[in-house]
């Protein structure tokens, strides 16, 4: 289940209708990365319809998908912080119809107005929150030697 406090929605109605008035829809096959770890971090998504699976390079292994983001969910974070580099992969695992966002107009915009600002910050924040979290039971699962289900083991 998607945590409502990281869709769009989360944020206020009057900061939602101030994005979506920059959005520019999009479509993408599945199959299409939109980003690779590492790469320069100038635009995002909220997805409208299909899914994207955000992964992580792991030396010597497939990149591992740390979860799979469907409608009114945030594809990227990286844009909103310094040095704007892209910390996860993201691709398409259906066929995908999105917003998308130039992250230089919205950060000029959360410049401008600092209630915007601020909403946004706290949106990108609790979705990052979100994924770190994931990204980490997820890497857990995978390899740690006990896997995440059974507490801490030191």
């Amino acid at each position: 289940m998607i945590p409502a406090r990281t869709t769009l929605n989360a944020l206020p109605a009057e900061h939602r209708q101030r994005l979506m008035r920059i959005a520019r829809e999009t479509a993408f096959p599945a199959g299409t990365r939109l980003f690779e770890e590492g790469g320069h971090a100038d635009r995002f998504w909220i997805v409208r319809t299909g899914s994207v699976a955000l992964d992580m390079h792991v030396p010597g292994r497939r990149a591992p998908v740390i979860e799979t983001l469907g409608h009114g969910e945030l594809v990227g974070w990286s844009w909103m912080f310094s040095p704007y580099v892209w910390q996860l992969g993201a691709e398409t695992q259906s066929p995908v119809r999105t917003y998308e966002f130039d992250a230089t107009a919205v950060r000029l915009m959360c410049d401008d107005d600092p209630a915007l600002g601020m909403a946004v910050s706290q949106w990108v924040g609790r979705v990052l929150t979100h994924r770190l979290q994931s990204a980490r039971t997820r890497l857990l699962d995978l390899y740690a030697p006990y896997g995440s289900g059974g507490g801490v083991r030191r």
